[in-house]
């Protein structure tokens, strides 16, 4: 017996700390969520602006191939039909995403796989890179010079922030070419979006458990930490340690919402614009993300920034410098008694939806030995 009011303090309410208490809960344990924010979700989370589930930190695509996951989510809410399908704007000319026949078609004029195929060897052939030494180099070797001018060099360097030729290599490792007429961005055999936002899952998971929002962890902790038996800890692993091995570096957003007084500005939910002089790489309309028919419509426009030390993380550089950086952090987590930590900041790493639910989920079962 213990006097500690709850068996698990988690911080963070995002999808691992809510997966984490959802299961431990299950489990009979007593658990205390506690967020910096005023919501639930964590970048996740969606505001409804004129009926309309506004993805408030960017677009969220729910997608897997592992039916555990799948059947996992929709035991909380029904998840829609939604396919992922982007479209790239480059000074004005409108391409398919993933690059497809549809594309091919679009920028030669080609009809058939051979020819397409043709196409893309013979510009790979030209470049003659046997050893890419940058991204550039990388992804001309991938699918030649026409698809990464149009394509891929804009983009890139509005979302890193440098020219692709001062970029590693090893960023780009394949690049999706189909040579059939799919739109459909991912492969995964299940996708769709929450009915009704991400909100619904959320409350689901934390449905009768205690949550303190607007709460601040690091100015309180010694305080609640006294709570808990244990802390799952989802925040940045260099602030829990203080940053004494230094900050890890991440990329940064802003965000620019419009509400507009017409039904479909853009008649996709996402579209990228690829070339270098549009300050934003794209623009979301959020209500085509549930097929909306709503009077109004609300776009975000997405802007790629370096990111400083307050300003929100959301993707993890992960070079050589920054994982070195993280590898010594994450040698001081595994000694730190009963404290958990989990989740895209405190393991440096960047998730997608099903992977973090996936990784709160094995850790559950492997800490409570089943």
């Amino acid at each position: 017996m213990t006097n500690k009011e709850f068996d698990y303090l988690i911080v963070g309410a995002g999808l691992f700390g809510c997966v984490w208490a959802h299961e431990a809960t299950k489990r009979g344990k007593k658990c205390l969520v506690i967020d910096r924010r005023e919501h639930i979700g964590g970048n996740t989370y969606c505001e409804n602006v004129e009926g309309i589930n506004v993805h408030k930190y960017g677009a969220h695509i729910f997608h897997t191939n592992d039916k555990e996951i799948w059947d996992y989510v929709n035991s909380f809410v029904e998840f829609n039909r939604y396919t992922n399908s982007p479209v790239a704007n480059y000074y004005g000319e409108f391409y398919n995403l993933p690059f497809n026949m549809n594309t091919f078609y679009q920028m030669w004029k080609v009809r058939t796989p051979e020819e397409a195929q043709a196409k893309i060897q013979s510009q790979i052939a030209e470049a003659n890179i046997t050893d890419p030494q940058n991204l550039e180099e990388q992804a001309i070797s991938l699918v030649g010079t026409d698809i990464y001018e149009k394509l891929i060099k804009g983009y890139t360097e509005k979302q890193w922030g440098r020219k692709c030729v001062d970029l590693p290599a090893f960023i780009i490792k394949r690049l999706p070419v189909r040579f059939t007429f799919d739109n459909n961005y991912f492969n995964d055999r299940y996708q769709g979006i929450p009915i009704g936002g991400y909100n619904k899952l959320n409350e689901g998971l934390l449905e009768g458990i205690e949550v303190r929002l607007g709460v601040d962890y690091f100015k309180d902790r010694e305080a609640l930490d006294a709570l808990a038996e244990q802390i799952v800890y989802t925040g940045k692993i260099d602030e829990y340690f203080d940053f004494q091995f230094g900050y890890l570096e991440y990329r940064s957003l802003r965000f620019d919402h419009e509400l507009l007084d017409n039904q479909n500005y853009q008649g996709n939910a996402v579209v990228n614009y690829t070339d270098a002089e549009t300050p934003f790489t794209r623009i979301i309309e959020h209500k085509h993300f549930e097929f909306g028919t709503q009077e109004k419509t609300l776009i975000t426009r997405e802007y790629p920034q370096e990111w400083t030390h307050g300003q929100e993380p959301y993707y993890p550089v992960n070079d050589d410098k920054n994982d070195r950086v993280f590898r010594e952090y994450r040698k001081l987590a595994e000694n730190v008694p009963n404290v958990i930590f989990g989740g895209r900041l405190a393991e440096y790493r960047y998730y997608d939806m099903h992977q973090v639910i996936g990784s709160a989920l094995v850790k559950v079962r492997k800490h409570f030995g089943e």
